[in-house]
């Protein structure tokens, strides 16, 4: 598997642009493009799915090489084996990462409560699900905050600001975004 960084250079260098243009494009800063191209740091999926917009691309293809089509079986073992640990307090795995040409975006989260950076407010196009597994959290979307519990769910247009607090040690959930393309030129 091609690394990320190593990825998002390719493609971002393939269409002769440098990394002010996608980094203006997503709205961060030039530095932190050029950390996550070196492997110097994960991104949340957030800031994956704005590169992946500003290069027109989708998010599955910069996690995987591996290009299949039809239906992708995944065991747990090798959803809980691959896990992707990020600096942000919490782990994910990319569900049916070898289909590029998917309309959803289904991921596995693990966020825990004393890693965990309330600062972090994502945003980004597209529309949301996410489903409580194990432990509880507190999630805000805009104005709201909702207590999910083992069980519950929320579904939202993922442009609105959202953020969440752990409330148990580990929460454990399904997320599942739609990546709309962002501007059709």
């Amino acid at each position: 598997m091609m690394d990320l960084g190593n990825k998002i250079k390719k493609l971002r260098t393939e269409q002769n642009r440098n990394l002010m243009d996608i980094a203006n494009a997503c709205g961060f800063s030039k530095s932190l493009l050029s950390k996550i191209e070196n492997g110097k740091t994960v991104p949340p999926i957030s800031t994956l799915m704005k590169i992946a917009d500003a290069l027109g691309t989708k998010v599955s293809i910069l996690l995987d090489d591996q290009q299949r089509s039809g239906t992708i079986f995944t065991d747990k073992e090798t959803s809980t084996s691959k896990m992707v640990k990020t600096e942000k307090g919490y782990s994910f795995f990319t569900f049916a990462v070898e289909r590029s040409e998917k309309l959803m975006q289904p991921f596995l989260f693990i966020s825990r409560k004393k890693e965990h950076d309330s600062k972090n407010v994502y945003s980004h196009n597209g529309e949301e699900f996410i489903y409580i597994l194990e432990g509880e959290m507190r999630y805000k979307v805009g104005s709201s905050e909702y207590t999910l519990k083992p069980g519950d769910s929320l579904y939202f247009d993922s442009i609105e600001k959202h953020t969440l607090i752990p409330i148990t040690d580990e929460v454990k959930y399904v997320a599942v975004f739609t990546q709309s393309k962002a501007s059709e030129e």
